[in-house]
């Protein structure tokens, strides 16, 4: 079964367990919104290749471990566009959760999201106890303090930010937690993971910093322009944006040295190396492409 298909049949699973009746139907129709459309599902399908390289023998356990990952994301999304937060009224080219069914609903879309993704990994403990529960551990330091994706947020209050613990906390977690999550799923150690996915993650977020900046609201399909709005330490303004794609390559690049040996080892550099072509903003290549040398 394809990556795409295992994670969207495991999501549409978790979200209709949440919408049992009796239930709020405007919650339970926000917990769909909230996780639809999927965008390109990167954390689970990353999580799904390491499981993949290192054998996949529990496909249920890997399975449950993507979609748990993938709505402590969805929930973060919900959350960052609140009010409070970036107050974004789009998101994947659609009202965000809380334009669509207003602020109180949107807070507990991404709360129940968040206690389902840790419902899902319990429900793992059945097939697999030891690597549940060390599933959920991952889960839980990459969520929360003091850095995970909670600690990522609350950088930006801060009066001084460090960019590299800001985007390790931020992006990098959720990228750590698909690789530590996709070994432990297959049985091997997670910790070994560790470095491919904080590399994937800066590179990620290099990439978003630089879409930001160079992108308009229809073409990314949420608001642009937020970093320099609220003042985010980010790569353009750090590097510009020749440096900040430099500074992106490098770092994937030194993600492929980084995959530990495995039977899966060749596949993954492979995808890693698609990474740098697909995170390269087009509408950047496009520009340069037309320049003239010497103008």
């Amino acid at each position: 079964m394809a990556f795409t298909t295992r994670i969207e049949t495991a999501i549409a699973r978790a979200i209709s367990k949440g919408q049992v009746a009796p239930s709020p139907g405007k919650l339970a129709s926000a917990l769909h919104y909230s996780v639809s459309p999927g965008g390109a599902r990167i954390r689970p399908t990353i999580l799904l290749s390491v499981a993949t390289a290192c054998g996949d023998d529990a496909p249920q356990v890997a399975d449950a471990a993507a979609t748990a990952l993938e709505l402590i994301h969805c929930a973060s999304l919900v959350h960052d566009d609140l009010p409070c937060f970036d107050d974004a009224d789009t998101r994947r080219g659609k009202p965000s959760v809380h334009r669509a069914f207003g602020e109180p609903l949107a807070v507990l879309s991404g709360d129940s999201l968040i206690i389902m993704a840790f419902s899902v990994l319990t429900e793992a403990a059945a097939i697999h106890p030891e690597r549940a529960i060390k599933l959920l551990q991952v889960l839980a330091e990459t969520t929360g303090m003091p850095n995970g994706i909670c600690a990522g947020q609350g950088w930006e209050s801060e009066d001084q930010v460090d960019l590299s613990a800001y985007h390790r906390a931020k992006t990098g977690a959720l990228f750590i937690a698909a690789t530590r999550m996709g070994a432990i799923s297959a049985g091997q150690d997670g910790a070994l993971w560790d470095e491919l996915g904080a590399r994937i993650g800066e590179a990620f977020q290099v990439a978003d910093d630089l879409r930001d900046a160079l992108y308009d609201e229809a073409a990314l399909g949420k608001p642009t322009g937020q970093d320099d709005l609220h003042g985010r330490p980010n790569a353009v303004t750090e590097f510009g944006v020749q440096g900040a794609i430099e500074r992106m390559k490098d770092i994937l690049s030194g993600a492929i040295s980084s995959i530990p040996k495995c039977p899966g080892e060749a596949m993954l550099a492979k995808m890693v190396n698609a990474q740098a072509e697909v995170l390269t903003p087009m509408k950047w290549r496009a520009d340069q492409a037309n320049t003239i040398p010497g103008e």
